[in-house]
């Protein structure tokens, strides 16, 4: 840069400051992300958990158990309630089951939340495997409204002997903002 300021090192300074915290940001925002994905995918790493499965009749490892938990937290300015309505199951690997969260909105006016899940132990989020939940898609709460948010999921025969315990945890985001003033899209989430 000093060839746009021969004179001035400070000015000469400043401006490749300011270029690196430009590519800082763009790096951060644009390319880290699917980067950070990708290697999740790749890795197992951070507990994330995949889209929808299709169960299919592999048959039920009655020969063992696996206790699954169940944790659920609020993102910062999220007021639901929100939570499993049971914290622990054992199930049969290749054994569906169902769980419910509940989720209640204390504030008086609609609103949308996203839940996020995270898995762990992270070698298990190849092995468990949800065939349905309200986390594919957003959920719309009327002020004052509760509602049961189900859950069905299938830990795989697969898994691996020493894994005995999954924790899935559930982040729940306020994502009202996305909708806006539209009204319109908010009705179309809840049919």
């Amino acid at each position: 840069m000093k060839w746009l300021f021969p004179n001035n090192p400070i000015a000469a300074l400043s401006a490749k400051l300011g270029v690196t915290v430009v590519g800082m940001f763009v790096f951060a925002i644009w390319i880290m992300p699917p980067l950070y994905d990708a290697f999740c995918e790749v890795t197992g790493l951070n507990g994330k958990t995949g889209g929808r499965y299709e169960a299919t009749d592999s048959g039920i490892d009655t020969s063992r158990t696996i206790k699954v938990q169940f944790v659920s937290t609020n993102n910062e300015g999220m007021p639901w309630e929100f939570k499993p309505a049971v914290r622990t199951v054992t199930v049969h690997p290749g054994e569906q089951k169902r769980i419910d969260y509940l989720a209640r909105n204390p504030t008086d006016k609609t609103m949308v939340g996203q839940a996020i899940p995270s898995l762990v132990p992270f070698k298990a989020t190849n092995y468990f495997h949800k065939t349905e939940c309200f986390c594919f898609e957003q959920q719309p709460l009327e002020a004052g409204a509760s509602a049961e948010l189900p859950m069905f999921f299938i830990v795989d025969r697969d898994i691996p002997k020493h894994i005995n315990t999954i924790t899935l945890s559930y982040t729940l985001f306020d994502v009202t903002d996305r909708f806006g003033d539209d009204h319109n899209d908010l009705a179309s989430l809840k049919q």
